[in-house]
Protein backbone atom coordinates (compact mmCIF):
# COMPACT_ATOMS: atom_id res chain seq x y z
CA UNK A 1 0.00 0.00 0.00
CA UNK A 2 1.70 3.24 -0.74
CA UNK A 3 1.59 5.37 1.90
CA UNK A 4 1.18 9.38 0.46
CA UNK A 5 -0.67 12.65 1.85
CA UNK A 6 -2.87 12.26 -0.95
CA UNK A 7 -3.92 8.39 -0.41
CA UNK A 8 -4.97 9.26 3.38
CA UNK A 9 -7.68 12.16 1.64
CA UNK A 10 -8.50 9.29 -0.88
CA UNK A 11 -9.54 7.18 1.66
CA UNK A 12 -11.05 9.66 4.12
CA UNK A 13 -12.94 10.92 1.35
CA UNK A 14 -14.50 7.47 0.41
CA UNK A 15 -15.15 6.33 3.69
CA UNK A 16 -17.14 9.58 4.19
CA UNK A 17 -19.09 8.65 1.20
CA UNK A 18 -19.55 4.68 2.50
CA UNK A 19 -20.48 6.57 5.92
CA UNK A 20 -23.43 8.09 4.37
CA UNK A 21 -25.19 5.03 3.07
CA UNK A 22 -24.76 3.41 6.72
CA UNK A 23 -28.61 3.36 7.57
CA UNK A 24 -27.99 1.29 10.41
CA UNK A 25 -26.25 -0.31 12.88
CA UNK A 26 -25.27 -3.12 11.28
CA UNK A 27 -24.27 -1.25 8.27
CA UNK A 28 -21.59 1.24 10.65
CA UNK A 29 -20.53 -2.08 11.82
CA UNK A 30 -19.78 -3.52 8.36
CA UNK A 31 -18.03 -0.18 7.50
CA UNK A 32 -16.20 -0.31 11.32
CA UNK A 33 -14.48 -3.88 10.43
CA UNK A 34 -13.20 -2.86 7.36
CA UNK A 35 -11.67 0.33 7.69
CA UNK A 36 -10.71 -0.27 11.61
CA UNK A 37 -10.72 -3.81 11.99
CA UNK A 38 -7.38 -6.27 12.25
CA UNK A 39 -7.29 -5.99 8.46
CA UNK A 40 -9.08 -3.31 7.87
CA UNK A 41 -8.03 0.13 5.38
CA UNK A 42 -6.10 1.76 8.05
CA UNK A 43 -4.78 -0.95 10.22
CA UNK A 44 -2.77 -1.99 7.36
CA UNK A 45 -1.78 1.46 6.43
CA UNK A 46 -0.17 1.37 10.06
CA UNK A 47 1.55 -1.63 9.96
CA UNK A 48 2.86 -0.16 6.40
CA UNK A 49 4.46 2.45 8.34
CA UNK A 50 8.20 0.29 8.39
CA UNK A 51 8.43 0.73 4.59
CA UNK A 52 8.89 4.12 5.19
CA UNK A 53 12.37 6.11 5.32
CA UNK A 54 12.95 6.47 9.13
CA UNK A 55 12.76 10.31 9.25
CA UNK A 56 9.29 10.41 7.30
CA UNK A 57 7.70 8.23 9.69
CA UNK A 58 6.57 10.41 12.44
CA UNK A 59 5.01 12.68 9.93
CA UNK A 60 3.10 9.71 8.47
CA UNK A 61 2.30 8.12 10.93
CA UNK A 62 0.57 11.17 12.96
CA UNK A 63 -1.21 11.43 9.47
CA UNK A 64 -2.82 8.43 9.52
CA UNK A 65 -3.42 8.31 13.56
CA UNK A 66 -5.21 11.68 12.81
CA UNK A 67 -7.00 9.50 9.85
CA UNK A 68 -8.19 6.96 12.09
CA UNK A 69 -9.51 9.09 14.79
CA UNK A 70 -11.29 11.13 12.27
CA UNK A 71 -13.07 7.59 11.35
CA UNK A 72 -13.84 6.52 14.70
CA UNK A 73 -15.20 10.09 15.62
CA UNK A 74 -17.15 10.13 12.05
CA UNK A 75 -18.39 6.76 13.78
CA UNK A 76 -19.37 7.63 16.74
CA UNK A 77 -21.39 10.48 15.39
CA UNK A 78 -23.26 8.50 12.50
CA UNK A 79 -24.02 5.86 15.47
CA UNK A 80 -25.57 8.28 17.70
CA UNK A 81 -27.65 9.63 15.25
CA UNK A 82 -28.82 6.15 13.83
CA UNK A 83 -29.55 5.28 17.52
CA UNK A 84 -31.49 8.73 17.78
CA UNK A 85 -33.62 8.04 14.71
CA UNK A 86 -34.68 4.40 16.25
CA UNK A 87 -35.72 5.94 19.47
CA UNK A 88 -37.67 8.72 17.40
CA UNK A 89 -39.10 6.01 15.00
CA UNK A 90 -40.65 3.63 18.36
CA UNK A 91 -41.73 6.74 20.10
CA UNK A 92 -44.06 7.42 17.14
CA UNK A 93 -45.21 3.94 17.11
CA UNK A 94 -45.91 4.06 20.80
CA UNK A 95 -47.10 8.00 20.94
CA UNK A 96 -50.65 8.24 21.70
CA UNK A 97 -52.67 11.23 19.50
CA UNK A 98 -55.20 12.33 21.59
CA UNK A 99 -56.71 13.72 18.74
CA UNK A 100 -57.68 10.61 16.93
CA UNK A 101 -60.50 8.28 18.22
CA UNK A 102 -60.66 5.82 20.23
CA UNK A 103 -59.35 2.12 19.07
CA UNK A 104 -61.29 -1.31 20.00
CA UNK A 105 -64.45 -2.34 18.87
CA UNK A 106 -67.02 0.08 18.77
CA UNK A 107 -70.74 -0.57 20.90
CA UNK A 108 -72.75 -2.72 18.99
CA UNK A 109 -76.38 -1.76 17.57
CA UNK A 110 -79.27 -3.94 15.75
CA UNK A 111 -79.40 -4.62 12.40
CA UNK A 112 -82.05 -2.08 10.40
CA UNK A 113 -84.25 -5.37 9.90
CA UNK A 114 -84.63 -5.87 13.73
CA UNK A 115 -85.13 -2.59 14.68
CA UNK A 116 -87.85 -1.94 12.24
CA UNK A 117 -89.29 -5.27 13.96
CA UNK A 118 -89.21 -3.73 17.08
CA UNK A 119 -91.09 -1.11 15.63
CA UNK A 120 -93.97 -3.05 14.40
CA UNK A 121 -94.59 -5.54 17.58
CA UNK A 122 -94.54 -1.99 19.61
CA UNK A 123 -97.48 -1.02 17.50
CA UNK A 124 -99.33 -4.41 18.23
CA UNK A 125 -98.67 -4.40 21.77
CA UNK A 126 -100.59 -0.87 21.80
CA UNK A 127 -103.26 -2.69 20.32
CA UNK A 128 -103.34 -5.15 22.55
CA UNK A 129 -101.85 -8.30 20.84
CA UNK A 130 -99.02 -10.40 22.58
CA UNK A 131 -95.97 -12.01 20.93
CA UNK A 132 -95.85 -15.75 20.48
CA UNK A 133 -92.94 -17.63 19.14
CA UNK A 134 -92.51 -21.19 17.44
CA UNK A 135 -89.98 -23.22 15.98
CA UNK A 136 -88.43 -22.30 12.74
CA UNK A 137 -87.86 -26.15 11.71
CA UNK A 138 -91.78 -27.33 11.13
CA UNK A 139 -93.85 -30.16 10.20
CA UNK A 140 -96.18 -30.77 6.88
CA UNK A 141 -98.84 -30.67 9.65
CA UNK A 142 -98.39 -26.83 11.30
CA UNK A 143 -96.83 -25.73 8.15
CA UNK A 144 -99.60 -26.85 5.73
CA UNK A 145 -101.85 -28.77 6.61
CA UNK A 146 -103.51 -27.01 9.31
CA UNK A 147 -103.39 -24.20 7.69
CA UNK A 148 -105.69 -25.32 4.86
CA UNK A 149 -102.89 -25.95 2.13
CA UNK A 150 -103.59 -29.31 0.28
CA UNK A 151 -101.13 -31.65 -0.59
CA UNK A 152 -101.31 -31.11 -4.40
CA UNK A 153 -101.05 -27.00 -3.57
CA UNK A 154 -97.83 -25.78 -5.34
CA UNK A 155 -96.16 -24.36 -1.60
CA UNK A 156 -95.19 -28.03 -1.13
CA UNK A 157 -93.29 -28.01 -4.06
CA UNK A 158 -89.58 -28.63 -3.82
CA UNK A 159 -88.73 -25.91 -5.94
CA UNK A 160 -90.63 -23.51 -3.19
CA UNK A 161 -89.56 -25.20 0.17
CA UNK A 162 -86.68 -26.72 1.98
CA UNK A 163 -87.03 -30.04 3.11
CA UNK A 164 -84.96 -31.32 5.30
CA UNK A 165 -83.19 -34.50 3.88
CA UNK A 166 -84.03 -38.20 5.34
CA UNK A 167 -87.20 -36.69 7.43
CA UNK A 168 -90.51 -34.95 6.67
CA UNK A 169 -89.70 -31.40 8.26
CA UNK A 170 -88.65 -28.66 6.92
CA UNK A 171 -87.90 -24.88 6.98
CA UNK A 172 -90.98 -23.07 7.59
CA UNK A 173 -92.65 -21.08 5.01
CA UNK A 174 -94.30 -18.47 7.00
CA UNK A 175 -94.74 -17.52 10.62
CA UNK A 176 -98.30 -18.64 9.84
CA UNK A 177 -97.81 -22.28 12.29
CA UNK A 178 -96.93 -20.33 15.20
CA UNK A 179 -101.05 -18.71 14.78
CA UNK A 180 -101.70 -22.64 14.47
CA UNK A 181 -99.68 -23.85 17.79
CA UNK A 182 -100.85 -20.85 19.70
CA UNK A 183 -104.75 -21.61 19.12
CA UNK A 184 -104.17 -25.66 20.20
CA UNK A 185 -102.53 -24.08 23.56
CA UNK A 186 -104.43 -21.13 24.51
CA UNK A 187 -107.74 -21.21 22.58
CA UNK A 188 -109.75 -18.35 21.80
CA UNK A 189 -110.41 -15.52 22.76
CA UNK A 190 -106.38 -14.87 20.87
CA UNK A 191 -104.16 -11.56 20.01
CA UNK A 192 -100.93 -12.23 18.67
CA UNK A 193 -98.14 -11.65 16.38
CA UNK A 194 -95.42 -13.82 15.38
CA UNK A 195 -92.44 -12.07 14.04
CA UNK A 196 -89.61 -14.30 12.87
CA UNK A 197 -87.41 -15.93 10.07
CA UNK A 198 -89.07 -17.73 7.32
CA UNK A 199 -87.62 -19.64 3.79
CA UNK A 200 -88.37 -20.19 0.85
CA UNK A 201 -86.62 -21.15 -2.36
CA UNK A 202 -86.24 -17.83 -3.65
CA UNK A 203 -83.43 -15.58 -4.27
CA UNK A 204 -83.12 -11.66 -6.00
CA UNK A 205 -82.97 -8.22 -5.87
CA UNK A 206 -86.30 -7.94 -4.05
CA UNK A 207 -85.94 -12.45 -2.33
CA UNK A 208 -84.12 -13.38 -0.14
CA UNK A 209 -83.99 -17.41 0.57
CA UNK A 210 -84.28 -16.55 4.25
CA UNK A 211 -86.07 -13.07 5.22
CA UNK A 212 -88.63 -12.04 8.32
CA UNK A 213 -92.20 -11.82 8.54
CA UNK A 214 -94.69 -10.52 10.86
CA UNK A 215 -97.95 -12.16 10.38
CA UNK A 216 -100.97 -11.31 13.10
CA UNK A 217 -104.02 -13.31 14.66
CA UNK A 218 -107.04 -12.18 16.03
CA UNK A 219 -110.00 -14.33 16.90
CA UNK A 220 -113.40 -13.93 19.16
CA UNK A 221 -116.61 -12.95 18.85
CA UNK A 222 -117.96 -10.73 16.07
CA UNK A 223 -115.14 -9.82 14.17
CA UNK A 224 -115.31 -7.94 11.00
CA UNK A 225 -113.27 -6.96 7.84
CA UNK A 226 -113.90 -3.60 9.22
CA UNK A 227 -112.12 -4.37 11.89
CA UNK A 228 -109.17 -5.90 10.17
CA UNK A 229 -108.96 -3.14 7.81
CA UNK A 230 -109.02 -0.67 10.56
CA UNK A 231 -106.61 -2.63 12.36
CA UNK A 232 -104.17 -2.50 9.47
CA UNK A 233 -104.83 1.60 8.21
CA UNK A 234 -103.62 2.49 11.70
CA UNK A 235 -100.74 -0.04 11.99
CA UNK A 236 -99.97 1.42 8.40
CA UNK A 237 -99.94 5.21 9.22
CA UNK A 238 -98.07 4.13 12.78
CA UNK A 239 -94.78 2.46 11.15
CA UNK A 240 -94.61 5.40 8.20
CA UNK A 241 -95.19 8.19 10.62
CA UNK A 242 -97.86 9.67 8.56
CA UNK A 243 -101.59 9.18 6.78
CA UNK A 244 -100.79 6.62 3.73
CA UNK A 245 -104.01 6.56 1.34
CA UNK A 246 -104.57 2.60 1.05
CA UNK A 247 -106.59 0.40 -0.99
CA UNK A 248 -107.11 -3.06 -1.07
CA UNK A 249 -107.99 -5.54 -3.57
CA UNK A 250 -109.43 -9.49 -3.24
CA UNK A 251 -106.94 -11.62 -3.72
CA UNK A 252 -106.77 -15.51 -2.79
CA UNK A 253 -105.22 -17.42 0.36
CA UNK A 254 -106.04 -21.10 1.27
CA UNK A 255 -106.07 -19.96 4.85
CA UNK A 256 -108.41 -17.18 4.84
CA UNK A 257 -112.09 -16.64 3.42
CA UNK A 258 -112.29 -13.73 2.20
CA UNK A 259 -108.99 -12.65 1.25
CA UNK A 260 -107.38 -9.13 0.56
CA UNK A 261 -104.15 -7.18 -0.15
CA UNK A 262 -103.33 -3.97 1.31
CA UNK A 263 -101.62 -1.23 -1.36
CA UNK A 264 -100.83 2.29 0.04
CA UNK A 265 -99.61 5.37 -1.62
CA UNK A 266 -95.80 5.29 -2.97
CA UNK A 267 -94.24 6.97 0.25
CA UNK A 268 -91.61 8.36 -1.89
CA UNK A 269 -93.56 10.05 -4.57
CA UNK A 270 -97.21 9.51 -3.44
CA UNK A 271 -98.74 8.56 -7.14
CA UNK A 272 -96.81 11.93 -8.56
CA UNK A 273 -93.87 10.57 -10.19
CA UNK A 274 -93.90 8.44 -13.43
CA UNK A 275 -90.84 7.28 -13.31
CA UNK A 276 -90.51 6.74 -9.28
CA UNK A 277 -88.07 3.57 -9.27
CA UNK A 278 -90.12 2.80 -5.62
CA UNK A 279 -93.85 2.09 -7.15
CA UNK A 280 -92.42 2.03 -10.78
CA UNK A 281 -94.44 5.12 -11.88
CA UNK A 282 -97.74 2.93 -10.33
CA UNK A 283 -98.40 5.52 -7.07
CA UNK A 284 -98.82 2.06 -5.40
CA UNK A 285 -96.76 -0.42 -3.30
CA UNK A 286 -98.17 -3.63 -2.26
CA UNK A 287 -97.59 -4.20 1.72
CA UNK A 288 -99.10 -7.46 3.10
CA UNK A 289 -101.58 -9.96 2.81
CA UNK A 290 -104.95 -10.35 4.58
CA UNK A 291 -108.26 -11.98 5.17
CA UNK A 292 -110.60 -13.34 7.58
CA UNK A 293 -109.76 -16.80 9.06
CA UNK A 294 -110.81 -19.77 6.94
CA UNK A 295 -113.15 -22.15 9.36
CA UNK A 296 -110.56 -25.01 8.46
CA UNK A 297 -108.20 -22.87 10.05
CA UNK A 298 -110.41 -22.41 12.98
CA UNK A 299 -111.16 -26.27 13.39
CA UNK A 300 -107.44 -27.41 12.97
CA UNK A 301 -106.96 -25.11 16.14
CA UNK A 302 -109.38 -26.04 17.90
CA UNK A 303 -111.26 -23.61 17.36
CA UNK A 304 -115.47 -23.84 16.78
CA UNK A 305 -115.86 -21.56 13.75
CA UNK A 306 -119.81 -21.71 14.70
CA UNK A 307 -118.71 -19.58 18.35
CA UNK A 308 -115.74 -17.70 17.03
CA UNK A 309 -114.19 -16.04 14.07
CA UNK A 310 -111.46 -13.36 13.25
CA UNK A 311 -108.05 -12.21 10.84
CA UNK A 312 -104.97 -12.81 9.76
CA UNK A 313 -102.41 -10.83 8.84
CA UNK A 314 -98.97 -10.86 7.22
CA UNK A 315 -96.16 -8.75 5.89
CA UNK A 316 -92.57 -9.15 5.14
CA UNK A 317 -90.33 -7.24 7.96
CA UNK A 318 -87.22 -6.83 5.31
CA UNK A 319 -89.98 -5.11 2.60
CA UNK A 320 -90.71 -2.74 5.05
CA UNK A 321 -87.39 -2.27 6.07
CA UNK A 322 -86.50 -1.69 2.22
CA UNK A 323 -89.24 1.17 1.96
CA UNK A 324 -88.04 2.56 5.17
CA UNK A 325 -84.29 3.06 4.54
CA UNK A 326 -84.93 3.87 0.91
CA UNK A 327 -83.24 0.26 -0.89
CA UNK A 328 -83.60 -1.06 -4.07
CA UNK A 329 -81.95 -4.61 -3.75
CA UNK A 330 -82.98 -6.56 0.05
CA UNK A 331 -79.81 -8.69 -0.26
CA UNK A 332 -78.05 -5.30 1.13
CA UNK A 333 -79.95 -5.97 3.93
CA UNK A 334 -77.69 -9.23 4.42
CA UNK A 335 -74.40 -7.84 2.93
CA UNK A 336 -72.75 -7.77 6.63
CA UNK A 337 -72.05 -3.79 5.68
CA UNK A 338 -71.52 -2.29 9.02
CA UNK A 339 -72.69 0.96 7.25
CA UNK A 340 -76.22 -0.08 8.10
CA UNK A 341 -75.44 -0.12 11.87
CA UNK A 342 -74.14 3.48 11.72
CA UNK A 343 -76.40 5.11 9.11
CA UNK A 344 -73.61 5.48 6.24
CA UNK A 345 -75.64 3.34 4.17
CA UNK A 346 -78.81 5.68 3.87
Amino acid sequence: MKLESDAILEIKEAFMKELEKAENIEALNELRVRYLGRRGTVTQMLKSLGTLPEDERPKMGKAINDLKNDIEDMIKKRQQELIDLEESSLERLDAIDVTQPPKGRPWGGFHPVVEVMHELIDIFLGLGFSVALGPEVEDDFHNFEALNIPPHHPARDMQDTFYLEGSELLLRTHTSPVQVRSMLKYGAPLRIVCPGKVYRRDSDPTHSPMFHQLEGLLVDTDVSVSDLKGCMIHFIDKVFGRPLKSRFRASYFPFTEPSLEMDIECIACSGKDPSCRICKGTGWLEVCGMGMVHPNVLRAGGIDPEIYNGFAWGLGIDRVAMLKYGLNDLRMLFSGDIAFLTGGVV
